[in-house]
């Protein structure tokens, strides 16, 4: 018999699994940091700078006195790696296995997006195995017009397939650029490189998921996953989770059945004083689009790909949640060399709540997260609906 939570238990659930609920839940500094990665599960590597870069964001979001140079010390000490999950992201060492699978079907493809020449391979991992650690730059290769991945010069496009079927590994970064070495000298030899089978896969993308989420859907575990197979595997590894009695199915009124591990229903559901957060928009917590519509109510796109007379909200803006409702997003802007952080427009989309309980906390969560961005100065130019908030009722002083 499914069990059954109401609306709001479940968001609390999400939110406290995101470590959303409380301040300073995993702890302080880089050990934080690791800490965070392994929960969540990966990092979504965003090159936007806009405001400080989302793998940072989302790290920031939840270690208040996290720094941006913690990665890369993390990865220098091999206990994070850079590869795909569903986009371009941070993984723990420790899950380097799960990664296979998608390396050997590049390795085996032939009709790949990165097509590179062979022997332009075999010449760049010649190169690093006589020469060390390179960036893309370091290759003096006849090249095109600068521009789409389309346009890259040969050695570049090797390097990424080289990178993508795992010959390769990122060893670092020089601030973007990409450090490429041979795995054999970035793979701990500690770490398994056993392929998963695809039921161990299957397993562990659904693990992920509720360690991370706290509950997930089918559709969620298997989000951007080509094929019908992974579909059946995760349908198959869940139902022998229920037969176990290791996780539990419950409904929601009017909502399909989510699933999350039998612990989490003896856990007090409990709403604690709502926090305040400004998010990035690769946030593992809002990445789901479908997910935060359905369970949040709220109708969130990133729209710096939209052209700009399509965009309703603005090129870059951030979700702003209070407690377990988003109250609104701000589009907003980082002019460093002015070490000024703009508000370009503040958008309250819920009324419904007083301004009263949130703005104290919302005016000292942008200060600090100008500070973050290496402003000290913040310019609020515009807000909706104006009535609401003025720009002159609000002390940004920093």
């Amino acid at each position: 018999m499914k069990k059954e939570l109401t609306l709001s238990q479940l968001r609390f659930l999400t939110l406290e699994s995101q470590g959303l609920t409380k301040t300073f839940s995993f702890g302080k500094g880089k050990d934080a940091a690791l800490k965070v990665l392994g929960h969540l599960g990966y990092l979504q590597i965003d090159t936007l700078s806009i405001v400080e870069r989302a793998h940072h964001h989302t790290l920031w979001t939840r270690i208040p006195d996290y720094k941006t140079e913690y990665l890369d010390a993390l990865v220098e000490e091999r206990k994070i790696f850079e590869y795909w999950f569903h986009a371009a992201s941070y993984l723990p060492m420790r899950d380097f296995r799960f990664a296979l699978p998608k390396m050997l079907a590049v390795k085996q493809s032939s009709n790949h997006y990165y097509n590179a020449n062979p022997s332009v391979m075999q010449y760049v991992l010649d190169a690093i195995r006589a020469e060390g650690p390179k960036k893309a730059r370091d290759f003096e290769s006849e090249t095109k017009n600068a521009g789409s991945w389309g346009s890259w010069k040969p050695t570049k496009i090797a390097l990424e397939r080289l990178f993508l079927q795992g010959d390769l590994m990122i060893s670092g970064r020089s601030g973007m650029q990409k450090m490429y070495d041979l795995t054999e000298n970035v793979l701990p030899k500690s770490i398994s490189t056993a392929i998963p089978t695809d039921l161990e896969f299957a397993e562990y993308l659904i693990k992920t998921y509720l360690n991370a989420y706290g509950f997930t859907t089918i559709g969620q575990i298997t989000h951007l996953k080509k094929g019908d197979l992974i579909r059946k595997n995760v349908d198959k590894v869940l139902k022998s989770m229920l037969r176990a009695g290791t996780i539990e199915q419950v409904s929601i009124k009017n909502m399909p059945a989510v699933f999350l591990n039998k612990e989490f229903l003896e856990k007090s559901l409990q709403k604690t004083n709502p926090n305040i957060h400004i998010l990035s928009p690769f946030d593992n917590a809002i990445i789901h689009r479908d997910r935060i519509k359905q369970f949040f109510d709220f109708d969130y796109k990133i729209e710096c790909y939209a052209p700009k007379e399509k965009r309703q909200f603005g090129y870059f803006c951030l979700p702003i949640l209070f407690g377990d409702t988003f109250i609104g997003r701000m589009d907003c802007k980082a002019h460093r060399k002015e070490k000024t952080f703009e508000i370009i427009h503040l958008y309250i989309e819920n009324t419904a709540i007083d301004i009263e309980l949130w703005k104290e906390a919302f005016v000292k969560i942008v200060k600090s997260f100008a500070a973050f961005n290496g402003c000290r100065y913040i310019k609020l130019t515009k807000v909706s609906p104006s009535k609401l908030l003025r720009v002159d009722t609000v002390n940004f002083d920093v």
